[in-house]
């Protein structure tokens, strides 16, 4: 007799993020899952510091992938889906809101789901005890005492969520990993002979601490390059800054890239750097380009803000925050020795593979869902005051 076909777990995730066409990987490897019947709903385009980054359907195999209107487009805080209710009419079992519980679009979802017999999950990154204004602060407490799941991206984002007062499972799970086929070493090693080219990819703004690249990279002398993608409100300074410091010529600027032209720009570097610096009201949350040029066997080099010694362990090299001569001397290391980029490089990689693949990612999220649609629904409840 025929294997019996598992029965199918409906899943509706509302993700702006995935709105990036390599995000949609993941989507992929979960709906690879013969038990997993996923429909995701995203915005024609999202608007940020980037600037608006349209819709990329660039993955979406064995999974629906639906736009859907957006209402407050490009505030982080305030932007909710006002047509969610029909994508909900369909038996969804399990709604997953891919947004950080003190977001309107999180509250608004999860009451819309659970007035259809859902259960919700939400995803958290934020890794600081952040106390926050009315009425984000009753959002967010409504989520945390009713949501069935919560999804945190880190463990310290896990322990701010259990103090803040979610109290059933979690799990700790990055939001996106990366494809291993496609983010890849070099065919050849670089020519000995080349620039030593150092890369950052990222926003431009102050907590992500650009200025310190360009002041380490100031003292490494001849013979190296900066290449600096990305976009923000820091850009008209940090141009100054590398005229200013000497190294005009030597530092390129480039606005934000498709998805799909990072594995090759990765690749041609030899050192990624996130120089990443603590503020009152944020620190680094996990750093993906870190996983991505790390799979591309990139050496990398982090400083010891939030979530990046973790995510590096042992396959990069980790200097304090705000330390111009600590990061001009890794980063020289790194250029006067090519047997330990090789090593980093090979270190970065492996440990991609064993801990940050989308296929990795995506196994845990499944087993979240099954954990979910096997439990009993809980009771509604509201927050005690």
């Amino acid at each position: 007799m025929a294997a019996k076909m598992p029965e199918k777990i409906r899943v509706l995730m509302i993700s702006k993020a995935c709105v990036v066409g390599e995000y949609q990987r993941k989507l992929e490897a979960i709906a690879s899952h013969r038990d997993i019947d996923l429909t995701v709903l995203v915005p024609p385009a999202w608007r940020d510091e980037r600037g608006t980054l349209l819709l990329e359907r660039a993955h979406t195999v064995g999974y629906r992938l639906l736009a859907t209107p957006i209402v407050f487009n490009g505030s982080y805080h305030l932007h909710f889906y006002p047509q969610l209710r029909r994508h909900l009419a369909a038996g969804v079992q399990i709604v997953h809101i891919d947004e950080e519980p003190y977001n309107l679009a999180t509250w608004h979802a999860l009451r819309q789901a659970r007035r259809c017999g859902a259960k919700t999950l939400f995803f958290s990154w934020q890794n600081i005890a952040r106390r926050y204004p009315w009425p984000f602060s009753a959002m967010e407490a409504h989520v945390l005492h009713n949501a069935d799941r919560g999804i945190y991206g880190s463990a310290s984002a896990a322990a701010v969520g259990r103090a803040k007062g979610f109290g059933r499972e979690l799990a700790v799970i990055p939001q996106f990993g990366v494809d291993p086929q496609t983010f890849t070493p070099p065919v050849e090693p670089r020519a000995a002979a080349a620039p030593f080219r150092i890369g950052y990819v990222g926003r431009l703004v102050p907590e992500k601490g650009v200025d310190i690249l360009l002041q380490a990279a100031a003292r490494l002398g001849l013979g190296s390059r900066v290449e600096v993608i990305g976009a923000g409100p820091q850009l008209a300074a940090l141009q100054a800054l590398a005229i200013r410091d000497g190294i005009g010529d030597t530092v390129s600027f480039t606005a934000w890239l498709p998805s799909a032209q990072m594995p090759q720009r990765l690749r041609g570097l030899d050192a990624l750097v996130l120089p990443a610096r603590t503020q009152p009201n944020w620190r680094e949350q996990f750093g993906r380009v870190l996983v991505e040029a790390m799979a591309c066997g990139v050496p990398v080099v982090g400083s010891t803000c939030g979530e990046i010694p973790g995510v590096i362990g042992d396959a990069g090299l980790v200097v304090p925050e705000d330390d111009v001569a600590a990061l001009a001397d890794a980063l020289r290391r790194l250029r006067d020795d090519r047997q330990l980029r090789a090593e980093l490089g090979g270190r970065g990689r492996a440990r991609v593979l064993q801990h940050f693949t989308h296929a990795h990612i995506a196994a845990a999220t499944v087993q979240v869902y099954r954990a979910m649609q096997a439990g009993a629904a809980p009771m509604l409840h509201s927050p005690k005051q």
